[in-house]
């Protein structure tokens, strides 16, 4: 006899589902219709019979370990273990830290929350299973900031991840394992998510190559969402070919992402030996002197472009000051969104068609239990996303994807006149971490003050790289290169000529 795991309502759970809607209905109604119903429940039950539609995951690991603190000096990985990929390709020989919010299927994923700690994925995400098929070996996974929502390194319930270059400061967030792993040399590579700056925040604060694709040329498939217009995936490395090297192998349409719309892989590392002569650079003079800012960082930015200028680049000053709205326009689509699809539609929300990951959904689903151990820097963007949905009704996060087509233009008339724009990475560099009783505002201070330069370029989908470009007082400073639409090409010929010609960490301010 078969059990069906859809139950038919009782009249009584049927009327208090009506009344949330604002439905008066009497018995007899409501009687009947709950009768014309039951085929719906039979047509749900049908589905639940089904096999799911997955991926097939093809390299053998084991569940791996939690690493002690001897051998996790900067707390930066959640999961130690091996996956060795095919027998050659394009990354054999090098070892890859997969961030914490990405599907590994067998081994642990909690996306930096204990409400989610225990779960282990069923599947490989699409760049999993690039960088195995590609002869990478992957060491596991890094720890990555509480469902990804900030970014300083102090907020991931394992604990905060401490920056290589000063122990006790921020690694950056929210892939702070990630850059941590990197710039200590504990792996070539990594992977990371930018939904607000997220890739290149942590490789500014850690001295290292972060690059932001252009929206949808890497494969999200597996990855636990944040917004689905603003959700990125990309390669943090130690040097610019491995980079250009690692995002040749994830980039290109795998048939199941909505977010993605067009852009195949090129030959990235083709671009690194070219040399800027004949690029024209527009320095962006809104990206500098922020209330935040640093002026030795911006000094240290400043200096930087003067070399590319030096290595034979047209380098000018250009205004746009759109940019100084940026941020304004992200803020509903981050905290709106988020809160709808990532937190609210457990994570996967609906409306897309493409590879849904059922037990994570199932699996993120029990926050609502266990909701006051969110982390605070979460808890301030639901209060936010929440209050505004329900008060205005969702208008401001829609008039700000309308406005996102404005700062879309902004840079693209910009970019029309130059090969690529350059700004600040962020306006400072690494800060103390929090003590652990440190106040929600220094707390909430920490997580979002670092964001005006990156988030905009998350929501206009433009590409954009951090890379590391001096040091003040022993500390990176990162200078973010922004390309046009499915332009990494002219990035990494930048990035690449900046590294071969520069000593970065010559430039102090």
């Amino acid at each position: 006899m078969t059990t069906e795991t859809v139950k038919i309502p009782t009249l009584d759970q049927l009327r208090d589902v009506a009344d949330s809607l604002g439905f008066t209905m009497g018995d007899i109604e409501l009687s009947a219709h709950l009768e014309c119903l039951l085929p719906g429940f039979a047509a749900y039950n049908v589905v639940d019979r089904m096999p799911d539609e997955m991926p097939v995951v093809t390299y053998p690991r084991t569940p791996g370990r939690r690493p002690s603190a001897e051998e996790n000096p900067y707390g930066a990985w959640y999961v130690k273990t091996t996956v060795e990929g095919a027998t050659s390709g394009k990354l054999k020989g090098k070892t890859v830290a997969i961030k914490d919010n990405i599907c590994l299927a067998g081994v642990p994923m909690m996306n930096g929350a204990s409400t989610l700690e225990g779960y282990v994925p069923d599947l490989d995400a699409t760049v999993v299973q690039r960088i195995l098929d590609a002869g990478g070996t992957i060491l596991g996974k890094s720890v990555c900031e509480y469902f990804c929502f900030s970014g300083g390194s102090h907020t991931s319930s394992t604990g905060p991840v401490h920056n290589p270059h000063r122990h006790g400061y921020s690694a950056g967030g929210s892939s702070s394992g990630s850059a941590a792993l990197v710039a200590a040399g504990e792996v070539a590579m990594a992977m990371g998510g930018d939904q607000g700056g997220s890739i290149r925040m942590p490789a500014s604060f850690c001295g290292i190559y972060g690059m932001k694709p252009t929206h949808g040329l890497v494969p999200y498939t597996g990855i636990m969402p944040i917004e689905l217009t603003i959700d990125h995936t990309g390669p943090m490395t130690a040097t610019v070919e491995d980079n250009a090297l690692l995002l040749e192998v994830l980039a290109g349409p795998d048939g199941l992402d909505p977010r993605q719309y067009g852009g195949q892989s090129m030959p990235y590392r083709e671009a690194l030996g070219q040399g800027v002569q004949g690029m024209r650079i527009g320095v962006v003079e809104e990206g500098f002197g922020h209330p935040q800012s640093m002026p030795q960082s911006d000094a240290v930015v400043r200096e930087a472009a003067d070399r590319l200028r030096g290595l034979g680049a047209a380098v000018e000053t250009v205004s746009i000051p759109m940019h100084r709205n940026g941020l304004a326009i992200w803020l509903p689509i981050a905290a709106e969104g988020a809160t709808v699809q990532m937190m609210l539609g457990n994570g996967f929300g609906f409306n897309w068609q493409g590879q849904y990951v059922v037990s994570l959904l199932d699996a993120h689903s029990a926050w609502r239990e266990r909701a006051d151990e969110l982390s605070d820097s979460l808890k301030n963007t639901m209060l936010l996303g929440q209050y505004m949905t329900t008060h205005h009704r969702g208008r401001y996060y829609a008039k700000a994807q309308n406005l996102v087509r404005q700062l879309q233009r902004a840079y693209n008339q910009a970019l029309s006149r130059y090969d690529l724009l350059l700004m600040p990475t962020l306006p400072m560099t690494a800060t103390p971490l929090p003590a652990a009783n440190a106040p929600v505002t220094e707390i909430i201070q920490r997580a979002f003050e670092i964001l005006p330069n990156t988030a905009p370029f998350d929501c206009s989908h433009h590409p954009a790289m951090s890379l590391p470009c001096g040091m003040v007082d022993g500390l990176p400073v990162g200078m973010m290169l922004i390309g046009k639409f499915h332009d990494e090409m002219a990035i990494y010929r930048a990035a690449g000529a900046f590294e071969r010609g520069v000593d970065w960490k010559a430039i102090t301010g």
